[in-house]
């Protein structure tokens, strides 16, 4: 009984193919949330993990809230003991059928140059069923974890994950832990293993001008009728300069923390293979790349239209629209984000420009553990223990996941180790994972949850739970 033994076992889960297995069966199951004729497929993968958790002793249950459907799990050893709290989500974007490559199919598992290939593989079914083998393997080493688990499945990550804060304010006390660990999101790079402890917050919103009912001809009335798209125009040049740096004070913080910089300071921000160059001029000044997606605030144009682009006429067009998204960090006051741009429209004349918040999207806030804390030391100690590897600590994931619920509503300190890399396509077609990596996830996740059962070396006692 012992650590690698733990990690060989884990390794040996994928390199005797019962991982590969598993991982076929679940990407099989086309459970897309965006898909409403899916909700067949949605209680299918519930069941299949309600089967897997089962297998580790767990006693299962499945919730609702806000008319979403939610797996719980829990294994309790010892009420004295650390309790751990995991999640996951099942669910996956659509998956693009026709966009795959000839002879492939996202519902089919293929293994091509050392990669699987599928939807779901590196979001997130890969993800978390890396992490449930790996508490099997210490399970069937040990004979026990040697630590509480709780564990948490939803099915609409997807889409904003409807019902999950909802879950978690009611079921506080069913989901008390002292920790949460999960796995979503990329690594740094490929072949570095990465912490992060929160998201970026993120915020979609329109802006729009409605200037009259219809078109008008631009001959006839040229110069007389403003226009809606040169005003957009000049409305997204107040909000970002020329090269990307945000001009409206309220969307930034007010500066870069030291324990920031300084865990970013090794860290280098590498698509990969086929991942698109970095611009280096472009974002706030005096930033590294690392710092200013890890670090900082973003603003982008998602979508943009005036007139009809596929068939221009010689009019003046009667309004324009534009999807924007602000992502953002830790610092930045969320509930003034679109008050502060409409003060900011208003102070620069363009009080005609329209701001309202985006129907479609849901809103994500920033959440930032303390790269400094005990926990993220105590996760960086235990990954290089096993790889022989410095991890990568990111302050928060540079994309936006629903970290805020686990952390303000549950006031867990959370910890991300994601098994994916930035060009693993996700949310694309042709959607892989490098088989390489999935082997070290195995062997990262079974060290890190063996050595949470060993009570003297966490960095503080467990409470009662």
């Amino acid at each position: 009984m012992s650590r690698n033994a733990a990690i060989s076992r884990a390794r040996s889960h994928l390199d005797s193919g019962d991982f590969e297995t598993v991982l076929s069966r679940l990407v099989a199951i086309p459970s897309e949330s965006q898909n409403p004729e899916r909700t067949d497929q949605i209680a299918e993968y519930l069941d299949e993990l309600r089967c897997m958790l089962e297998e580790l002793g767990c006693d299962c249950q499945l919730l609702t809230a806000a008319g979403a459907h939610f797996l719980y799990a829990e294994r309790i050893e010892d009420t004295a003991m650390l309790t751990v709290l995991g999640y996951g989500h099942g669910d996956v974007v659509r998956g693009m059928d026709e966009s795959w490559a000839a002879g492939m199919s996202p519902w089919r598992l293929a293994k091509l140059n050392d990669r699987w290939y599928g939807r779901g593989v590196a979001d997130n079914k890969g993800q978390h069923a890396i992490n449930i083998a790996s508490l099997r393997a210490v399970l069937e080493t040990r004979g026990r974890l040697g630590f509480n688990l709780k564990y948490l499945v939803e099915m609409g990550e997807e889409v904003d994950s409807p019902g999950l804060r909802e879950l978690c304010t009611t079921q506080q006390q069913l989901l008390r832990a002292d920790l949460f660990i999960a796995s979503d999101g990329p690594r740094l790079s490929e072949r570095r293993p990465t912490i992060f402890l929160g998201s970026r917050g993120c915020v979609t919103f329109d802006i729009s001008i409605n200037a009259r009912e219809s078109a008008y001809h631009s001959g006839n009335w040229g110069g007389l009728l403003s226009d809606p798209a040169i005003q957009l125009a000049h409305a997204l040049a107040t909000i970002v300069s020329p090269t990307g740096r945000i001009l409206v004070p309220e969307w930034l913080p007010s500066a870069l923390p030291d324990s920031v910089r300084m865990v970013l300071a090794d860290c280098v921000v590498d698509g990969g293979p086929g991942g698109p160059e970095i611009d280096p001029a472009w974002g706030e000044p005096g930033l590294t790349p690392a710092e200013q997606v890890y670090g900082w605030c973003s603003f982008d144009v998602l979508a943009m239209s005036c007139g009809n682009p596929g068939a221009p006429v010689n009019a003046i067009p009667p309004s324009t629209w534009a999807r924007c998204q602000l992502r953002f960090v830790v610092g930045v006051d969320y509930e003034d984000i679109l008050p502060a741009l409409r003060r900011h429209f208003a102070k620069s004349g363009l009080g005609m420009v329209q701001v309202t918040p985006s129907p479609d999207d849901g809103v994500f806030l920033a959440t930032r553990l303390d790269p400094e804390g005990p926990w993220a030391g105590w996760a960086q100690a235990s990954i290089a223990r096993t790889t022989q590897k410095l991890p990568a600590i990111l302050p928060n994931f540079a994309g936006s996941l629903p970290n805020d619920i686990f952390a303000n509503v549950l006031d867990l300190p959370t910890l991300w180790i994601p098994h994916a890399y930035p060009g693993c396509r996700q949310h694309a077609a042709g959607e892989h994972l490098p088989i390489g990596l999935a082997r070290e996830a195995l062997e990262i996740m079974a060290g890190l949850y063996w050595d949470l059962g060993e009570p003297d070396t966490l960095p503080s006692a467990p409470t009662m739970n």
